[in-house]
């Protein structure tokens, strides 16, 4: 069980439609992480959530050589959070992948994040979202390099799983890296 302070904030990794079944990228059972995260938002003192902003030229998308089709265009319906996501319930939105040039995968990437939890005096990060196998891994693991303690809540990621096997390599590569993780059952407020 995990008891909640002053001192951890949660990172919602990419509630967006583009992410969701019936868009461009969507992750077949996305739609299952609404319920805990949403559950566990009012919980936590302060609240992150990160989306893909994304220019047309973005050199990841498949246009331009990448691995990606079109996703998450800024100011498009894709790259709106899913009306699913209760997002009054967040202190800070964090718009990535906005540098045609990097993948734009994670919330700290570019963003100064790191600096302004510091700033907050959060020293651990409870991880939620999409994708597990790329987004939440990312983030997870530039949040242990930026030294907080980082627990991944399993009922609340989905996963792309492109070629079989990503999300179990992703799952074993954050555990070897630090990162904890927990069922949202088992968090309580402090």
């Amino acid at each position: 069980m995990y008891r909640l302070s002053a001192t951890d904030a949660f990172v919602v990794v990419d509630p967006q439609n583009d992410f969701l079944p019936g868009g461009s990228l969507g992750v077949p059972d996305g739609n299952r992480i609404f319920e805990p995260i949403n559950r566990l938002m009012p919980l936590f003192a302060y609240v992150v959530a990160s989306r893909d902003w994304h220019p047309r030229d973005h050199s990841f998308f498949q246009a331009y050589g990448g691995p990606w089709p079109y996703h998450c265009l800024a100011g498009t319906k894709g790259a709106e959070f899913s009306p699913l996501f209760h997002a009054s319930e967040v202190d800070e939105v964090v718009s990535k992948g906005t540098d045609r040039a990097t993948d734009g995968y994670s919330a700290f990437a570019g963003t100064a994040l790191g600096d302004r939890l510091h700033a907050h005096g959060i020293r651990r990060i409870f991880i939620a979202g999409i994708a597990t196998d790329y987004c939440v891994k990312r983030t997870a693991l530039d949040a242990r390099d930026a030294g907080f303690d980082v627990v991944v809540v399993t009922d609340a990621i989905a996963g792309i799983d492109a070629s079989p096997g990503d999300v179990e390599r992703a799952l074993d590569l954050m555990r070897a890296r630090g990162t904890g993780f927990i069922d949202s059952s088992a968090i309580v407020k402090g």
